[in-house]
């Protein structure tokens, strides 16, 4: 069962908390290549789809219908991917990578020559200790579409997080 959390509530003025279910990042890869990256990350990352959403406008038999959003599960949590599409209801306007995503898994280097297979560029080596979350192990892919997906062994607790 998902954890629930709330945000909000009377101590900051509302009369009713906000609950939130689930995070979904939300990859946009450039139009029409998000067929493509759900591709990829079945094979790499063996992500299992869920639900695919396409463009109602784009179904003539001449184009191919964007995707709005495809959701996929990967483990127990879930992305969706879309299409970035050049028109005024797209949620973003420019493709970005300023984020990565963390993979946990007991078996880093498996995991990485999997994606690498699939079409995934190693950046660099495994990090172990001072060098990764936690004292845990990590190591950094960049999918064919720019994102960067972190794999890293289950983190351990940490004792001196500062905020």
């Amino acid at each position: 069962m998902a954890l629930e959390v709330q945000n909000g509530g009377s101590e900051n003025g509302s009369s009713k908390a906000v609950t939130f279910s689930a995070v979904k990042p939300q990859l946009f890869v450039e139009a029409p290549k998000a067929n493509d990256a759900v591709l990829f990350y079945k094979a790499a990352f063996g992500a299992e789809e869920v639900t695919r959403t396409v463009h109602p406008k784009r179904k003539a038999d001449q184009e191919l219908p964007l995707i709005l959003s495809a959701e996929l599960k990967l483990g127990s949590s879930y992305i969706l991917v879309s299409d970035l599409a050049n028109d005024s209801s797209a949620p973003v306007k420019a493709l970005g990578t300023g984020f990565g995503i963390c993979l946990e898994t007991e078996d880093v280097e498996a995991a990485m020559a999997k994606a690498v297979s699939a079409g995934a560029v190693s950046e660099g080596d495994v990090a172990e200790d001072d060098g990764a979350c936690c004292g845990g192990r990590v190591g950094k892919v960049k999918d064919p579409y720019g994102f960067v997906w972190m794999i890293c062994s289950p983190a351990e607790k940490c004792t001196n997080v500062e905020a």
